[in-house]
């Protein structure tokens, strides 16, 4: 009944009807953002691991800090992980999580802006002052109907930093500051918008922050910055852009670079981004929320570096359903029938779709890539199952990458939402085989 109303129902109403319950849950909780710096991460990929990156290096100062991210919700050292199945909750709960935040007296907030959570205006009422831009991919176009429209879409946090006045926060005046990641081609679009402060950070182009002599092994990965060394705890050179923004919100409120430094090496786990999962196995197992080109890309790529000579790289991967941007997965089937020794398609979420076409696109563009059926290429539709069968693939010189779920606590099969977390079946799986 629901789907056919939004149907029938014309799009400005919908639109207004969201923005009046941002508006009410902005009253009925006080206007929370006004007591605490407000950072704003957009981008197509890296957001949740930025806002972890950020958060720690903050903590590490001794500014207490909050995050609001698809894996996961903090509020200073307390954590739960995210379990609302998207990124930006509904306006109420946005709005009662920032009033808690304050309350128990985080000087900053850290909230994932979608392009989605823009469009159903769940950003109203938050008083941004820094907004950070990660990168920009095609995803979500059946969604927003085109790229350009995607694109519009995350704009709208940077054209919101200066709708309202600057605060004062423990005496000092905080600059609105626009953050944007100079290797993006799209960078100039969102640095186009008024702004107190704007800085650029990279790993190939000239950059206000850019990484140099950058090293990565199997405990992280190292690099330079300005005469002072920077370390991660976590696997992958692409992290290395998550972090960088953490050293220009340093600069911006003045906290010293070994507070940086230290929180950057601090943080050794984030729910779901390169999480490796430990049970006694000899070989790596590696659960991500990959799910489109760029990120699939880093992840293997990452693999192909951690694996031992002579080892495999396997993966599990899915698509979601609900009519949600078919043509990546014939790409991302391409992709990993290239470059991955196994793969495994699987669940993520169908919600409504028959789950079997979803795995097929996959793994017919992954037999294009020259991966044969029931050799080196599996289709199981039981998530539970392929997972069992990846881990049952590897040798000790391996890598399994679980991928397109990440830290999520629930699959949406139909209509039910199941309690779901890739990382613990991953270990009861690993248990039953060791």
């Amino acid at each position: 009944m629901k789907k056919i109303l939004r149907k029938i129902t014309p799009h400005w109403i919908i639109s207004l009807y969201h923005y009046f319950l941002a508006v009410i849950a902005t009253l009925l909780y006080g206007f929370p953002s006004r007591r605490m710096i407000i950072i704003g991460i957009t981008g197509t990929k890296g957001k949740t691991s930025t806002a972890n990156f950020v958060w720690s290096a903050l903590e590490s100062s001794g500014m207490k800090t909050g995050i609001l991210s698809t894996a996961n919700v903090r509020i200073g050292e307390k954590e739960i992980l995210n379990p609302f199945h998207m990124t930006m909750p509904g306006r109420f709960v946005v709005q009662k999580f920032l009033k808690r935040m304050a309350d128990e007296g985080c000087k900053a907030a850290i909230v994932e802006t979608t392009s989605q959570g823009i469009v159903q205006h769940r950003h109203i009422g938050i008083w941004y002052d820094i907004a950070i831009f990660t990168n920009l991919t095609p995803e979500h176009i059946d969604s927003h109907g085109s790229f350009e429209n995607y694109k519009n879409a995350k704009k709208v946090l940077f054209s919101y930093l200066s709708a309202f006045g600057k605060k004062k926060i423990d005496g000092k005046i905080i600059p609105k500051t626009i953050i944007a990641n100079g290797d993006s081609e799209h960078a100039p679009d969102f640095l186009n918008f008024p702004a107190d402060i704007k800085k650029t950070f990279s790993i190939h182009k000239a950059s206000d922050y850019q990484a140099k002599n950058i090293i990565e092994n199997t405990e992280g990965v190292s690099f330079d910055f300005d005469g002072n060394p920077y370390a991660l705890s976590i696997p992958g050179r692409f992290n290395i852009l998550n972090a960088l923004p953490a050293l220009a919100i340093g600069d911006v409120l003045g906290i010293p670079k070994i507070n940086i430094s230290e929180g950057l090496r601090n943080i050794g786990v984030i729910p779901g981004r390169m999480e490796e999962i430990k049970e006694g196995q000899k070989f790596k197992v590696i659960v991500d929320y990959a799910h489109e080109k760029q990120s699939m890309t880093n992840v293997l790529e990452t693999a192909f570096n951690l694996k031992k000579p002579g080892g495999k790289i396997i993966i599990l991967l899915g698509a979601e359903g609900g009519g949600r941007d078919k043509s990546k997965r014939g790409i991302m089937g391409e992709l990993t029938g290239r470059l991955a020794d196994f793969v495994i398609c699987s669940n993520t979420d169908p919600y409504d779709d028959d789950p079997l076409p979803i795995a097929e696109d996959i793994a017919i563009a992954a037999e294009s890539a020259g991966k044969v059926r029931d050799v080196n290429l599996f289709v199981i539709l039981d998530r539970r199952e392929g997972i069992a069968k990846a881990l049952s693939l590897a040798d000790e010189n391996d890598v399994v990458l679980i991928t397109t779920k990440g830290a999520e606590q629930s699959m949406i099969i139909g209509d039910k939402t199941i309690p779901w977390d890739d990382r613990m079946v991953v270990r009861e799986e690993l248990r039953k085989i060791l």
